[in-house]
């Protein structure tokens, strides 16, 4: 009775054990919504960017703020021209589908970060309304990928222990030191 309820380890106490795997068709239809969804950020985003910029702000518009939209416009270009590349499915000759692609919602992965990327220029293009020195907190990405590259690779391989010589090869090494002629 307490099961059917939604008590404890009922229907409505969540997934126990191993979470369940995505078939192929759902990623195939999950990244197009994904892919969408995003398309509609962008969208909105130059939307309301262009909007005031054009109509209200033109005459403090300059070739920085072009420039500046330039980058937003490419940095969203090639954001969504590698999640679609990710995320192509792959089919037969027969037409079945074969690969899925990769799975664009994933927690950790490229794509997680395309999409944070997309979603920071978003922000920052629709604040840069007010003031272009918000164009500067885009310098967050830069440097978040220096902290991912530092965490990941540099800090590790600078800081790591020396591998520890076996007693066995220190000894056979001086052996073969002692025995070399000049």
């Amino acid at each position: 009775m307490m099961a059917e309820e939604g008590g404890i380890g009922g229907k409505r106490g969540g997934p126990k054990g191993k979470q369940g795997t995505k078939g192929q068709k759902q990623i195939v239809e999950e990244n197009k919504a994904t892919i969408k969804f995003y398309l509609y950020v962008i969208a909105g985003a130059n939307a309301l960017y262009l909007l005031p910029t054009l109509f209200l702000y033109w005459d403090s518009f300059s070739w920085v703020t072009g420039c500046l939209l330039g980058f937003a416009t490419l940095v969203y270009l090639a954001s969504l021209q590698s999640m679609r590349s990710m995320a192509r499915p792959t089919y037969s000759e027969s037409g079945a589908l074969m690969d899925g692609g990769i799975d664009l919602n994933m927690e950790s992965g490229m794509a997680e970060h395309l999409k944070d990327i997309v979603l920071l220029t978003a922000i920052v293009q629709v604040i840069s309304i007010f003031s272009n020195y918000f164009w500067l907190l885009w310098l967050l990405v830069p440097g978040y990928a220096f902290y991912l590259l530092w965490v990941n690779i540099l800090a590790p391989w600078i800081f790591a222990p020396a591998p520890e010589v076996d007693e066995k090869k220190m000894k056979k090494m001086e052996r073969r030191v002692g025995k070399q002629r000049f």
